[in-house]
């Protein structure tokens, strides 16, 4: 499943892929498959990801547009 919004508020906040990867302590390749949609971002991840960016897990797979 493609998630648009995790690029796009990486690309917002100014931060490179492999510092979004440090944070969540995956390899940048790993982190760059989430990004496109051709690897599963596991339910842990997502929770970390939306603390980070201080938004919903459904905001962030496109189940509502409020961040």
């Amino acid at each position: 499943m493609y998630f648009k919004r995790i690029e796009d508020l990486r690309v917002d906040h100014d931060l490179t892929q492999q510092s979004v990867a440090d944070y969540l302590d995956v390899q940048r390749e790993v982190y760059r498959r989430y990004e496109k949609g051709t690897r599963t971002i596991p339910i842990d991840l997502l929770i970390k990801l939306a603390d980070y960016y201080h938004t919903s897990i459904d905001y962030l797979v496109g189940r509502t547009n409020k961040p």
